[in-house]
């Protein structure tokens, strides 16, 4: 019998856990399920900055999940925000440790080879880390498009998403559109240098990124997507089809 695949995942940190008010360690349990639905086991990335601890879980590891969460800190992609647009901005409750940690993560990843998929937070904060850009809140920068910040329908397909052909997000599917959630009121700017765009909202939203031809040989799988596969997996076969297309990638990259 094949073993699972292990998948680390990065996880939130909450201002006050259920034991003493604590900072806490938190993922939701729909990552979880997604992943041991497609056949993987999850495990959660501790709560350390340490570059060498970091990267022992990941050598230990089949491959890594960037989960959502707060907006990534503004001074690591926009110098000189103006106030209306940093006050819209709600960064981690640990003054962004988790940042400096997802982004050693990133760094690791990359340099130990790992599948990598990322997902709203995660897609925003990986291409920040390769050298991209945010914007820093939808409605004030680009006040036409549609509504991305729908949290009260997290559980629901709200707008469609159209695939670029060919696409890795588009061979797993089997789609052209996409049916999607949208729960985030930033989203990616300038595109990272190793990246394509994979995905696009019809407001011109970036839904997805994935690694250019010429870049693919920097890890065996990366997907990155805005919206959350995981709150649809259950009900929707082509997002459930994304995490089973990690968990392969991550079961081939062990054999390799």
């Amino acid at each position: 019998m094949t073993k699972r695949p292990l998948i680390l995942i990065s996880p939130n940190i909450e201002k006050r856990g259920a034991e003493f008010g604590d900072l806490s360690v938190s993922v939701s349990a729909t990552y979880e399920q997604a992943l041991l639905d497609s056949g993987a086991l999850p495990l959660v990335l501790p709560a350390t900055v340490s570059r060498e601890l970091i990267a022992d879980c990941i050598s230990r590891c089949d491959g890594v999940l960037l989960t959502g969460g707060e907006d990534v800190e503004p001074r690591l992609y926009g110098k000189g925000l103006p106030p209306k647009l940093r006050r819209t901005v709600t960064v981690t409750p640990d003054g962004g440790v988790r940042d400096l940690r997802e982004l050693i993560l990133i760094d690791e990843v990359f340099r130990q080879r790992r599948p990598l998929l990322a997902i709203c937070r995660g897609h925003q904060l990986l291409n920040v880390a390769l050298g991209g850009t945010l914007v820093a809140d939808i409605s004030r920068q680009r006040p036409r498009a549609i509504n991305h910040h729908q949290m009260d329908r997290c559980f629901e397909v709200v707008h469609e998403a159209r695939l670029t052909r060919g696409s890795l997000l588009a061979k797993l599917t089997g789609k052209q559109k996409l049916g999607v959630n949208s729960t985030h009121h930033q989203a990616i700017a300038r595109v990272a240098a190793p990246f394509r765009v994979a995905a696009v909202s019809s407001d011109g939203i970036i839904e997805g990124l994935e690694l250019k031809p010429s870049a693919a040989r920097l890890l065996p799988f990366l997907l990155s997507v805005q919206f959350h596969p995981e709150r649809l997996a259950d009900r929707h076969v082509e997002h459930r089809a994304i995490f089973r297309g990690f968990t392969q990638a991550c079961l081939l990259s062990r054999k390799q």
